[in-house]
Protein backbone atom coordinates (compact mmCIF):
# COMPACT_ATOMS: atom_id res chain seq x y z
CA UNK A 1 0.00 0.00 0.00
CA UNK A 2 1.24 3.38 -0.90
CA UNK A 3 1.25 6.73 0.79
CA UNK A 4 -0.62 9.20 -0.89
CA UNK A 5 0.66 12.75 -1.18
CA UNK A 6 -0.61 14.79 1.94
CA UNK A 7 -2.38 17.57 -0.20
CA UNK A 8 -4.52 15.19 -2.28
CA UNK A 9 -7.28 12.91 -1.04
CA UNK A 10 -8.86 9.71 -2.79
CA UNK A 11 -11.39 11.96 -4.53
CA UNK A 12 -8.97 14.10 -5.62
CA UNK A 13 -9.59 15.11 -9.45
CA UNK A 14 -6.33 17.63 -10.94
CA UNK A 15 -7.48 18.06 -14.47
CA UNK A 16 -6.71 21.19 -16.94
CA UNK A 17 -10.55 22.19 -16.64
CA UNK A 18 -11.27 20.30 -12.92
CA UNK A 19 -9.83 20.84 -10.08
CA UNK A 20 -11.09 18.83 -6.67
CA UNK A 21 -9.25 18.72 -3.65
CA UNK A 22 -9.36 19.64 0.00
CA UNK A 23 -12.90 20.35 0.08
CA UNK A 24 -12.80 22.21 -2.98
CA UNK A 25 -13.55 22.11 -6.78
CA UNK A 26 -12.88 24.47 -9.18
CA UNK A 27 -14.16 24.47 -12.85
CA UNK A 28 -13.28 26.67 -15.24
CA UNK A 29 -16.61 27.89 -17.79
CA UNK A 30 -17.15 29.50 -20.51
CA UNK A 31 -17.52 33.06 -19.60
CA UNK A 32 -21.28 33.48 -20.40
CA UNK A 33 -20.72 37.21 -20.33
CA UNK A 34 -17.98 37.80 -23.59
CA UNK A 35 -15.88 35.10 -25.09
CA UNK A 36 -13.53 34.40 -22.44
CA UNK A 37 -13.01 31.90 -19.49
CA UNK A 38 -14.51 31.88 -15.96
CA UNK A 39 -13.42 30.13 -12.76
CA UNK A 40 -15.60 28.55 -10.22
CA UNK A 41 -15.12 27.98 -6.98
CA UNK A 42 -17.70 25.46 -4.89
CA UNK A 43 -17.20 24.44 -1.24
CA UNK A 44 -18.02 20.43 -1.32
CA UNK A 45 -21.53 20.41 0.27
CA UNK A 46 -22.65 24.05 -1.22
CA UNK A 47 -25.13 23.96 -4.29
CA UNK A 48 -23.51 27.85 -5.17
CA UNK A 49 -20.21 28.69 -5.78
CA UNK A 50 -18.30 30.62 -2.97
CA UNK A 51 -16.51 32.07 -5.81
CA UNK A 52 -16.42 32.80 -9.74
CA UNK A 53 -14.53 34.90 -11.42
CA UNK A 54 -12.44 35.45 -14.86
CA UNK A 55 -9.53 33.01 -16.05
CA UNK A 56 -6.95 33.23 -17.96
CA UNK A 57 -6.59 32.00 -21.90
CA UNK A 58 -4.04 29.90 -22.81
CA UNK A 59 -1.34 30.51 -25.64
CA UNK A 60 -3.36 29.99 -28.26
CA UNK A 61 -5.77 32.65 -26.87
CA UNK A 62 -8.72 30.23 -27.47
CA UNK A 63 -8.24 28.09 -24.78
CA UNK A 64 -8.50 28.63 -20.95
CA UNK A 65 -4.76 28.24 -19.42
CA UNK A 66 -4.77 24.88 -17.03
CA UNK A 67 -5.67 24.57 -13.69
CA UNK A 68 -2.36 23.55 -11.54
CA UNK A 69 -1.40 23.30 -8.02
CA UNK A 70 -0.43 26.92 -7.20
CA UNK A 71 -3.30 28.09 -9.10
CA UNK A 72 -5.87 25.96 -7.06
CA UNK A 73 -4.30 27.03 -3.63
CA UNK A 74 -4.59 30.59 -4.43
CA UNK A 75 -8.24 30.19 -5.83
CA UNK A 76 -8.83 28.25 -2.24
CA UNK A 77 -7.60 30.90 -0.15
CA UNK A 78 -9.49 33.76 -2.03
CA UNK A 79 -12.70 31.82 -1.74
CA UNK A 80 -11.99 30.98 1.58
CA UNK A 81 -11.93 34.84 2.81
CA UNK A 82 -15.27 35.44 0.93
CA UNK A 83 -16.91 32.91 2.92
CA UNK A 84 -14.84 34.27 6.24
CA UNK A 85 -16.14 37.79 5.08
CA UNK A 86 -20.11 36.84 4.15
CA UNK A 87 -20.14 34.61 7.67
CA UNK A 88 -19.00 38.07 9.43
CA UNK A 89 -21.21 40.12 7.80
CA UNK A 90 -24.30 37.87 8.43
CA UNK A 91 -23.04 37.66 12.41
CA UNK A 92 -23.07 41.33 12.10
CA UNK A 93 -26.50 41.72 11.15
CA UNK A 94 -28.01 39.16 13.13
CA UNK A 95 -25.86 39.83 16.58
CA UNK A 96 -25.98 43.29 17.94
CA UNK A 97 -24.65 44.88 21.23
CA UNK A 98 -24.55 48.02 23.46
CA UNK A 99 -23.16 48.99 26.47
CA UNK A 100 -25.28 51.45 28.05
CA UNK A 101 -25.16 53.66 31.74
CA UNK A 102 -28.20 52.78 34.24
CA UNK A 103 -28.33 53.98 37.58
CA UNK A 104 -24.64 54.09 37.90
CA UNK A 105 -24.10 50.62 36.51
CA UNK A 106 -23.16 49.34 33.10
CA UNK A 107 -25.48 47.13 31.68
CA UNK A 108 -24.25 45.47 28.51
CA UNK A 109 -27.46 44.81 26.35
CA UNK A 110 -27.64 42.04 23.64
CA UNK A 111 -30.25 41.32 20.76
CA UNK A 112 -29.81 37.64 18.90
CA UNK A 113 -32.29 37.24 15.63
CA UNK A 114 -32.86 33.60 15.38
CA UNK A 115 -33.92 33.38 11.07
CA UNK A 116 -36.14 30.68 11.47
CA UNK A 117 -38.15 30.55 8.08
CA UNK A 118 -42.33 29.94 9.57
CA UNK A 119 -41.45 32.24 12.93
CA UNK A 120 -38.29 34.69 12.70
CA UNK A 121 -37.98 36.20 16.76
CA UNK A 122 -35.05 37.92 18.48
CA UNK A 123 -33.71 37.16 21.91
CA UNK A 124 -32.88 40.75 23.61
CA UNK A 125 -30.74 40.41 26.66
CA UNK A 126 -29.18 42.38 29.38
CA UNK A 127 -26.01 41.54 31.39
CA UNK A 128 -24.15 43.31 34.48
CA UNK A 129 -20.46 44.19 34.26
CA UNK A 130 -19.72 40.64 35.71
CA UNK A 131 -21.43 38.70 32.66
CA UNK A 132 -24.70 37.86 34.97
CA UNK A 133 -27.97 37.63 32.84
CA UNK A 134 -30.28 40.66 34.18
CA UNK A 135 -33.13 40.11 31.94
CA UNK A 136 -34.36 38.07 28.80
CA UNK A 137 -37.08 38.89 26.63
CA UNK A 138 -38.14 37.48 23.50
CA UNK A 139 -39.55 39.96 20.87
CA UNK A 140 -39.87 40.94 16.97
CA UNK A 141 -36.90 39.73 14.37
CA UNK A 142 -37.27 43.51 13.27
CA UNK A 143 -36.60 44.92 16.25
CA UNK A 144 -34.01 47.60 16.25
CA UNK A 145 -31.48 47.59 18.90
CA UNK A 146 -29.89 51.10 19.42
CA UNK A 147 -28.15 52.60 21.98
CA UNK A 148 -31.16 54.47 22.84
CA UNK A 149 -33.60 51.76 22.50
CA UNK A 150 -31.22 50.12 24.86
CA UNK A 151 -31.22 52.17 27.57
CA UNK A 152 -35.22 52.73 27.33
CA UNK A 153 -35.54 49.22 27.80
CA UNK A 154 -32.66 49.13 30.60
CA UNK A 155 -34.42 52.27 32.25
CA UNK A 156 -38.11 50.12 32.09
CA UNK A 157 -37.13 47.72 34.31
CA UNK A 158 -36.41 45.30 31.58
CA UNK A 159 -40.31 45.62 30.34
CA UNK A 160 -41.46 44.10 27.01
CA UNK A 161 -40.51 47.03 24.18
CA UNK A 162 -44.02 47.85 22.29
Amino acid sequence: MTDSAPDQTDDAIHEDRLWRDDGWTARVIKNEDDDGWAVEMIKDGEAEPALVGPWTMGRDKKNPKPLDAGAFRTLVKTASEVLRRHEQQLHAMLHKRFVVSARGEEVTVTLDIVPDEDDPYADLKAFDAFGAQLAQVRVSAGFKLSKTSAEAWVESEFQKPA
